[in-house]
């Protein structure tokens, strides 16, 4: 099962992972995480071993976190270290 991590947590270990913004370029490009690479949902759910490898740790996050829990699970079951942002973007957003 997929974790989703509360942004305190993601502030204390977001060096330890890769994060991967999953909205559109455009969302992206209008703002973003620090640090986080624009891989959209649609390119990792039709050929995620293109994007991502199996040893790294990635904390994906969406507008409000709904999107990158679900992409999540199915990045999980297929071998891939994942992890979620409780709230996504919106609540990062907030809180900065």
């Amino acid at each position: 099962m997929i974790q989703n991590i509360s942004l305190r947590e993601f502030e204390l270990r977001k060096d330890s992972f890769t994060i991967v913004d999953i909205r559109s370029i455009e969302k992206y490009n209008n703002n973003h995480i620090p640090n986080s690479i624009n891989i959209p949902q649609e390119k990792l759910l039709i050929e995620p071993e293109k994007y991502l490898n199996k040893t790294t740790t990635y904390c994906l996050y969406c507008t409000r976190g709904i999107s990158s829990s679900k992409l999540g699970q199915i990045l999980y079951r297929q071998g891939y270290k994942v992890v979620s942002l409780d709230g996504g973007y919106e609540y990062w957003l907030l809180n900065h």
